[in-house]
């Protein structure tokens, strides 16, 4: 069961969420709250999987809130999707550099919601199916200052490689396709990568592919 802490400022939006994610059974709301402070606060008590979360809410926005949950240790195996009205703006690089593991635009259709909750828990999302490929490269020249530069020396070839695929937005399945491995392999490849590099989810994995020099902007 992925356990989710839904926060947005607007009753309706989180009305219908809610019941979106409460109809499947491997999901489940285990709290609500309409600020980045509640956010903080329901993340603490409740410690779950994902907070689904808005970028644009009063007191503490959505992209702060991130920031200070993604900063807490006692929230380690908490992952953070953000939601927002807009697509291709600052709010996506923002929310990425604070620490988010995914990115949702509210008109993106139910089933697409449903498994951007689900692959960011198995830690094989990025972005929505909404936003393009292209947001990875306009990210990745104005990476976050506080991730330190990765030792890429740590890889295997074979790792390096999968790196360079995560990097250019494929899922571990498209992984497996291309370099005719199975989905598992790829996925161990993957976390493997993550580890040695340090990277809490494929974001900063993406970043440090960049950052490295490993894969080249356009």
């Amino acid at each position: 069961m992925i356990r989710v802490v839904l926060v947005d400022d607007q009753a309706l939006i989180r009305t219908g969420i809610r019941a979106l994610l409460d109809a499947e059974e491997d999901l489940t709301v285990v709290a609500e709250g309409a600020s980045g402070r509640d956010a903080i606060a329901l993340a603490l008590a409740h410690r779950p999987d994902i907070v689904l979360m808005d970028v644009q809410m009063p007191d503490l926005d959505g992209i702060e809130a991130t920031r200070r949950i993604i900063a807490d240790q006692r929230l380690a195996g908490t992952r953070v999707v953000m939601l927002t009205n807009y697509g291709l703006d600052e709010y996506v690089f923002n929310s990425l550099r604070a620490g988010a593991s995914g990115f949702v635009v509210k008109d993106t259709e139910p089933a697409e919601l449903l498994q951007a909750v689900r692959v960011t828990m198995q830690g094989d999302a990025l972005l929505s199916p909404a936003l393009t490929r292209r947001l990875i490269s306009e990210f990745a020249t104005r990476p976050p200052d506080v991730l330190p530069a990765a030792d890429l020396a740590r890889l295997t070839p074979r790792e390096r490689e999968v790196v360079t695929l995560v990097a250019h937005g494929l899922s571990n399945d498209e992984i497996a396709e291309r370099m005719v491995l199975s989905p598992m392999t790829a996925k161990t490849h993957v976390s493997r990568s993550m580890t040695k590099l340090g990277a809490r989810d494929r974001a900063q994995l993406v970043v440090f592919a960049y950052q490295s020099g490993l894969v080249a902007v356009g």
